[in-house]
């Protein structure tokens, strides 16, 4: 059996970014001047402004935001260039140099900012109010002044930022760098080969041949344990404790509460999407894969199953110029501003595409803007031609439209959705490229159609229940209370405790063994999840899902109303509560049956419509 993805051209092999707006390259001498500029700009802006920020706020928060643009220059670049190869030494020096300096001059000249700003009356900030900067950042302002009663003394918040580049973020990033040298054992075309983690988790989601499926997990799980379960148990532990005794002296009451406040989120709301996704969402992620354990031939899955296509899925390669058109047209079917942003994506080399040695997994979009103001949208890929590669495109270009338009409408302090929300555009896109291709996919038969109507389930299963299942097992690390909504203490955990938790929590969502599936060789795999080093980011991705899917639903209802709607929620930025960002649509995530809902429109549909096609196939659920 061979890997033949990496074999096969796709026509993305070309298509990379050009990233010399920002610097000519690694050696160019313009990176470090721009460090030390933003260290000349940190003094200055300690000079002019501090104790004088109840005259001078607009001013402030002007210079904020041009050094945010120039710090953003010279980090998102050398991120962008170790995202190609990820074993550059050059590159990784730089950036360490790079973050260092920058911590150091931030700690040592702009933490008063935050603290002064905090420590203002609402009568100071206002007689400012005719300050256009201060005006339009009102919003922003408001959100800064949320963390003022967990606000330590200056001293001790330039210490921490100065230790921030050597502190627990420094093992997560040592994990990401260990982790992508991580080799296994397997065979190809009868020879022995060492694969990455990515290409042997790809077996398990690609690989029709369920002995093969289950060879590789059992691989991953043993070549998971041993150093690499240390080191990850020994990071996760770092993160932790770090967190704990930080949120201890800030004052925060339980492990989960700076993120919901940098979020905009009340703590309650996060409560019920945690409970409606275990009472109602798992539940029918369960039934999914019993549907998918028939379709399969198999009387009960194994974990390497969970994410296996059906036997009939089409197997055909997705070119680069056929997937773009795919999303293009599918954007420009609700909203041609959002088309022609994209073609320009492509036109002005904002896409890295193909799959090369060396180089980061996955797919991630980055938006930033750049002194000047120039907002710019950075989207990486591993694209190998796979139905699923054309969703990754839509799902990434959303944030890319996102992107611009805040940065437009917001500059640089404001242009960044919580991340909670942050997935509203990618979603979107992911859900109109799909209607697409699903409508192509019933003309060709039941079959076609049912095999992305099943893969749809896949992404909606992971992206709600697996999700929310790491979100509940990181609320185990932290000692997070969800009923009373406080801290209980935590403690050193060795690698068969997190394995027995890791355990627990997969058998609270999949099903006690023997109903859905059986858990043989899981009991490392909590260890490569890199989300975990920050801390509860996880559950944002089931928020977003869900949210958005509440909002494509009303899409016919709103009719031409809804185009200007959606691109006003996406200029909005940070600016607005997740409340009134969805205000004007009519929906309001405070109802307790907001999630339910978001549940029944995307989960609950999409399974419908799987066991109607697999009726008309003759296959049903066992009772």
């Amino acid at each position: 059996m061979t890997d033949s993805t990496d074999k096969k051209l796709t026509g993305a092999e070309n298509v990379r970014w050009d990233l010399s707006e920002m610097y000519s390259g690694l050696d160019d001498p313009q990176i470090d001047a721009d460090v030390a500029e933003f260290e000349r700009l940190a003094a200055e802006f300690d000079v002019n402004y501090r104790g004088r920020l109840k005259e001078r706020l607009g001013a402030a928060i002007a210079d904020q935001a041009a050094m945010g643009e120039l710090s953003n220059k010279v980090l998102v670049y050398l991120y962008l260039r170790l995202s190609q190869d990820t074993g550059n030494a050059a590159a990784k020096a730089k950036m360490a140099d790079a973050e260092k300096r920058l911590a150091v001059a931030s700690a040592e000249h702009l933490v008063f900012f935050g603290l002064e700003l905090a420590s203002l009356s609402d009568e100071e900030i206002s007689a400012q109010g005719q300050d256009s900067v201060v005006a339009k950042h009102q919003p922003w302002i408001g959100v800064q002044r949320l963390f003022k009663d967990y606000l330590l003394s200056e001293t001790v918040e330039s210490a921490l930022a100065k230790r921030d580049p050597f502190g627990a973020g420094a093992w997560a990033e040592f994990f990401d760098e260990f982790e992508s040298d991580l080799r296994f054992p397997w065979e190809e075309d009868g020879q022995p080969v060492q694969l990455p983690l990515t290409k042997i988790l790809k077996l398990m989601s690609d690989e029709k041949d369920a002995g093969v499926r289950a060879r590789a997990l059992k691989v991953v799980n043993d070549g998971l344990g041993g150093h690499f379960a240390k080191y990850s148990a020994e990071t996760l532990y770092q993160t932790v404790g770090a967190k704990e005794v930080e949120d201890r002296d800030r004052g925060y009451r339980h492990p989960m509460q700076a993120r919901n406040l940098g979020s905009q989120i009340p703590d309650e709301v996060v409560e019920a999407l945690h409970r409606a996704v275990l009472e109602e969402a798992a539940p029918l992620a369960q039934r999914f894969y019993r549907l998918k354990a028939a379709h399969l031939g198999l009387p009960i899955l194994k974990w390497s199953d969970r994410n296996a296509p059906m036997p009939f899925s089409d197997d055909a390669k997705v070119g680069w110029d056929e997937a773009v058109r795919v999303v293009v047209e599918a954007y420009e079917s609700f909203s041609p501003t959002l088309a022609v942003m994209i073609r320009e994506f492509l036109a002005k080399g904002r896409i890295d595409a193909p799959v090369t040695a060396g180089r980061r997994g996955g797919a991630y979009n980055y938006s930033i803007t750049l002194p000047g103001g120039r907002v710019r949208s950075y989207t990486f890929l591993n694209f190998m031609g796979t139905n699923r590669d054309v969703s990754t495109l839509a799902h990434e270009l959303g944030h890319g439209v996102h992107g611009i338009l805040a940065g437009e409408a917001q500059g640089t302090l404001m242009m960044h959705a919580p991340m909670a929300y942050a997935e509203t555009a990618s979603v979107f896109g992911e859900n109109v490229t799909f209607q697409r291709q699903l409508a192509a996919a019933r003309e060709r038969g039941v079959e076609p159609a049912l095999a992305l109507v099943m893969g749809k389930l896949d992404d909606i299963a992971n992206t709600v229940v697996r999700q929310v299942s790491f979100s509940d097992f990181e609320r185990a690390l932290h000692g997070h209370d969800g009923a009373t909504l406080t801290r209980q203490p935590i403690s050193k955990r060795s690698v068969a405790e997190l394995g027995e938790l890791w355990f627990q929590v997969t058998e609270r969502y999949y099903g006690a063994p023997g109903k859905v599936f059986v858990y043989d060789d899981i009991r490392h795999l909590w260890s490569y999840i890199g989300h975990f080093h920050r801390p509860f980011y996880v559950y944002a991705y089931a928020f977003g899902e869900l949210l958005t899917h509440s909002l494509y639903a009303l899409k016919d209802e709103l009719g031409d109303r809804f185009e200007p709607l959606y691109l006003d929620l996406l200029r909005s930025g940070s600016t607005k509560d997740v409340v009134e960002l969805l205000a004007p649509f009519g929906i309001d995530p405070r109802d307790p049956e907001f999630w339910r809902k978001g549940i029944a429109v995307s989960l609950a549909k999409y399974l419908a419509e799987a066991e109607e096609l697999s009726r008309q196939m003759g296959v049903t659920i066992p009772e």
